[in-house]
This record gives structure tokens, sequence and C-alpha cells, in this order.
């Protein structure tokens, strides 16, 4: 039991500070900079939708507003809309917009596809429905491009927290930063393993057509990229906007979609587990441990339990975990005094962790496409549009 213990202590320790602190260190030790050059080269946007036409109206306004020296196209596809999605993108006169009307829904990777094939620019900029690209954003991102080496770009993703409750506002403010400080170390020593979805771009001659079906075309191109020599690179200059669902309901969906998909792009790619994927050591302990920590946190409640029938300290220690999830769990329901933030934290490590081994039973066991199991636009509301557009005021006014 003590050896169980360890063991699944040492799993936790590593995945969430042993690995953040080594990669770190190596970009300190052995950083890799990387040129950066305003250009403009010719770019064209991709965007898939699905029942989106409570934010299409606005975010083809937007998409409108990007510098046209830069922009030489806008592909917006709509997959299989049944709202007045087709008919919005109808409606479009600017001669840059290209709309690609699907009658049946097929996926968002494989929506995107259809984009990638009608595009023509060198880079394709890779975007969702709900994010704003900030002034001056896109030019940033582009300017890494000049670093021959570098095939794949992402930005900086600033989330609003207006309206979450106390979990999900802890994944999307600590977590968060947390996250991103890890994708920043990664690339400043080689690349990330995945980037934000909803504003990356890539060389066009690099870009591999996505597998039918995949969730997370955010991590596969990138790392098919990778795979050819290149790297995927961040940007924290180049800022993004976006809103996460402001409830932790929500907010454990998302997640269940993503790290089922963690599954999926396994099992659909699994190049990426082989040892000449150089990225291996960086996708085992980013991504494929967190979703071995759930069972390694069971592991050390029950047998610190098991242990404390014969130790005081054995006792202590189970009862300390007993008190963290009970106080998680509770925090989840209902706002508590002093302690609001600590169980808010409590909370989110709690529905994160549920949440993984909800995306293994969701990838073993769903009929049909696994992208159906979640839509993140149907998430959206024009508060959560509003939301965001307040948090680019803000950030314009600091």
């Amino acid at each position: 039991m003590q050896g169980l213990f360890w063991l699944s202590a040492s799993v936790i320790g590593y995945t969430y500070a042993g690995y953040p602190l080594l990669i770190w260190a190596c970009s300190k030790v052995r950083p890799q900079p990387w040129q950066r050059r305003v250009q403009v080269r010719p770019v064209s946007v991709v965007m898939a939708v699905h029942n989106g036409a409570h934010l299409l109206r606005g975010q083809i306004e937007h998409l409108a507003g990007l510098d046209p020296a830069y922009v030489r196209e806008i592909i917006i596809v709509s997959d299989g809309s049944a709202d007045e999605t087709p008919a919005i993108l109808s409606e479009i006169a600017d001669k840059r917009f290209k709309a690609i009307v699907l009658t049946e829904q097929v996926g968002k990777a494989t929506a995107l596809n259809h984009g990638i094939s009608a595009a023509t620019g060198e880079i394709l900029l890779f975007v969702d429905i709900r994010p704003k690209i900030t002034e001056g954003a896109l030019a940033r991102l582009m300017s890494n491009f000049a670093d021959p080496a570098v095939g794949c770009v992402a930005g900086e993703l600033l989330l609003s927290q207006a309206g979450h409750d106390g979990a999900a506002s802890a994944v999307s403010g600590v977590y968060w930063r947390y996250e991103q400080w890890i994708r920043n170390c990664e690339a400043a020593f080689d690349s990330p393993v995945g980037v934000y979805g909803g504003f990356y771009a890539a060389r066009r001659a690099l870009v591999r057509p996505y597998p039918e079906g995949i969730i997370l075309d955010d991590m596969f191109q990138p790392l098919s990229i990778v795979r050819q020599g290149y790297r995927s690179v961040l940007d924290r200059e180049a800022v993004v906007l976006d809103r996460w669902p402001e409830k932790v309901s929500g907010e454990f969906q998302r997640k269940i979609r993503t790290l089922a998909g963690n599954y999926q792009l396994v099992a659909r790619a699994p190049w990426m587990l082989g040892l000449y994927n150089r990225l291996w050591w960086q996708l085992v302990s980013h991504k494929l441990l967190r979703l071995v920590v759930p069972y390694c946190f069971l592991a050390t409640l029950l047998s610190a339990t098991v242990l404390g029938m014969h130790s005081m300290g054995w006792a202590l220690l189970a009862l300390a975990q007993w008190c963290f999830w009970v106080l998680a769990a509770v925090g989840l329901k209902v706002r508590l005094p002093l302690v609001g933030k600590l169980a808010g934290g409590a909370g989110a490590l709690l529905v994160l962790n549920l949440a993984a081994v909800a995306g293994l039973y969701k990838f073993l066991f769903t009929r049909g496409p696994l992208w159906k199991i979640w839509s993140a636009t149907n998430q959206s509301t024009q508060a959560g549009h509003d939301a965001t557009t307040r948090l680019g005021m803000e950030r314009g006014r600091a």
C-alpha cells in the first residue's frame, strides 16, 4: 500500500509540477529563439461553423475588418447548419469572402478540409466563430513566418471571466495561465504539443488533411507540421479574446470532449507515440499523463485510508485528502465564505479529473462520431459575445 501511494503521488507530482519545472529549465538552459520580421504574406482565413447564426454576422464584420494587405480571402464553411447560417452566408457582398455550404453535418475537421482545399493563400489562418483578434495581432502573428524553420504560429489567448462561477473562473483563470505558461516554455525550447484552435496560422504547403471525425485539430495539425521537421511556436503579442462556458457544467462538458479527443488522437495518429516524434516526451508528460492522474488521485486516497487504520500519520494524511475533495465537491454547488477561492480551485481540479474519466468512457462507448458529444457553438451566447467585447475594450484602455 505504501508503494502504491508513493508511486501514485510521484505521477501526480511529476505531471503537475515536475514536468512544468523541467520544461521551464530546458527553455532557460537551451532556448531556441526564432526570427521575427514584419512582412506581408497572402493569408487565407478558414473558419468552420455549425448553427452559428446568432454570432455569425458579428464575426463576419470582425473578419472583414482584418487588414486586407494580409487577408486575401476569408473562407467560411457551414457544417450542415440547420439555422439561418447558410442564408447569412449568401448575403455577403465582400468579394474576399467564399462560402461553402455543406448540406449534412460532417464535423469540424472535415469541414475545415473543405476550406483548406479551397484556399489559395500562402498562409492559412484558422479561426473560430467566437474569438476576437486584437489590433495588430495578425501582423504580429505573420512576422513569425520570417523564420524558415517556423511552420505553425499561435497567438496568446485572453479569456473573459465575467459571470463565471467559482470553478469555471478557476479553469479559465489560474489553470489557463498555468497551461499557457507551460506552452510558452515548450515553444521556447522547441514546440508546444498543442495550440489554441481559435487563432493559429500555418504554411499551406505544410498543412495536412485532418483525419475524418478528429476532435483535436489544434493538436493534430501542429504536431503534423513538427513531424515534417518544422517548429510550432507561440507569440504572446498576437492577442486574441475569447470566452469559455461560464458555468462549471458547461466547462465539464467542454473538457470531456477535449480529453476524449486525446484518446482519439493517439488511436487515429499512433505515430505520435513513436520515439521518432521529437515531441514524444512533451506529449506524454503534458497531455497523456493527465489522463492517468485521476486514477492516481484515487489510489493515493484509498491507500492512505487503508494505511490510516494502523498509523496516526497516515490517518491524518487520509483525512486531509478527504477534506480537500469534500471541499471541492461542495464548492461546485455553493459559494463558501472565507475559502471561496480555495474551494473554486479545488472544484476546478475535481472537474478536470472527472472529465478525464468521463472522456475515456465517451471515447470507448460513444456511438457515431465522437465530435457530436459537445457543440462549442451551442455553448456560445450573446452575453458571452458581449463579455468578450468588454474584455477587448478593457485591454485597449489598459
